[in-house]
C-alpha cells in the first residue's frame, strides 16, 4: 500500500485537542493537592459502574455495552491526596479560581472571548477511570485565534475539566485505579479542523504548548500533556 504524501488532494482536514494540567495548588473541585502520591493506599473500595438514564429517559449505549461485561473496579486512594470528592461520598466544591484565572490568561493570549457564566456539564465515561461515571467540564472562552506560519488557526474552545484517575492493575473482569490524579485540573484548547498536514498539526500543538507554557502554570513532564486529533 502506497503511503499518502499529499494530503492535499485527499481534502484531509484535523483539528487537535490540547490537555495540559494545571499547576494549581488545589485540585478542581476540592482542597487536596495536585501531587501523585508515592505512599500505599490507605483506603479500597470497589464499584461497580451502571449506566443511567439521561433527563430523556436514555441510556448510553457505549454504557450499557461496558456494564454487561459485568466489570468491577478497586478504587484506591489515601488521605493526603484524595478526599470524599474523589470517591463521590461528598458534593463538588466551588471551582478553583486558580485554575479559571489561569483558562483566562490562556484566553487573553489567544484572543478567545470568556463566557459571560460558565456552566459545569457531564461526559459519561466508560472505563472506571471516575468514580462518579462521568468527568465534569465546562467551557471558559470561545472563538479565539493562534497564528502559525502566518496561517491563522481557530481556536474553538478553551475549558476546563477534571483529570481521570490512574491505571494501576487489571486483571480479567477486575481493574484497579489510583484516585490521586482524579481532579487535578486540566486545560483544554480545540482547534477548529483547518490543519492540513502532520508536519502543520506538530507545528500548531507546539504553538499551543508555548502558549500554555507562557501562563507560568502548567505542569511539566510525561504524564502531564494530552493531545487528540480529530481528522
Amino acid at each position: 500500500m502506497k503511503s499518502i504524501t499529499d494530503y492535499q488532494s485527499i481534502g484531509l482536514k484535523v483539528g487537535i485537542e490540547i490537555h495540559r494540567q494545571l499547576d494549581t495548588e488545589k485540585k478542581l473541585f476540592c482542597d487536596c493537592p495536585t501531587t501523585m502520591s508515592e505512599a500505599e493506599p490507605s483506603v479500597r473500595f470497589l464499584r461497580r459502574l451502571r449506566p443511567t438514564q439521561s433527563e430523556l429517559g436514555q441510556v448510553d449505549p457505549a454504557a450499557l455495552f461496558e456494564f454487561q461485561k459485568g466489570r468491577a473496579v478497586i478504587y484506591e486512594a489515601d488521605d493526603h491526596t484524595s478526599c470524599l470528592v474523589e470517591m463521590d461520598e461528598e458534593p463538588p466544591r466551588d471551582l478553583n479560581p486558580e485554575a479559571i484565572d489561569t483558562a483566562l490568561t490562556a484566553s487573553i493570549l489567544t484572543q478567545a472571548k470568556p463566557v459571560d457564566e460558565i456552566h459545569v456539564m457531564r461526559k459519561i465515561v466508560i472505563d472506571g477511570s471516575n468514580t462518579t461515571g462521568f468527568q465534569r467540564t465546562c467551557v471558559v472562552a470561545m472563538n479565539g485565534i493562534v497564528v502559525v506560519d502566518e496561517k491563522e488557526i481557530p481556536i474553538q474552545q478553551i475549558s476546563l475539566e477534571e483529570d481521570a484517575a490512574r491505571k494501576t492493575n487489571e486483571s480479567g473482569l477486575t481493574v484497579n485505579y489510583r484516585i490521586d490524579r482524579l481532579g487535578i485540573p486540566l486545560i483544554e484548547v480545540s482547534t477548529g479542523p483547518v490543519i492540513a498536514s502532520p508536519e502543520e498539526t506538530e507545528r500548531v500543538a507546539k504553538a499551543i504548548g508555548d502558549i500554555l507554557r507562557d501562563t507560568g502554570r502548567v505542569k511539566r513532564g510525561l504524564g502531564t500533556v494530552r493531545q487528540d486529533l480529530n481528522v
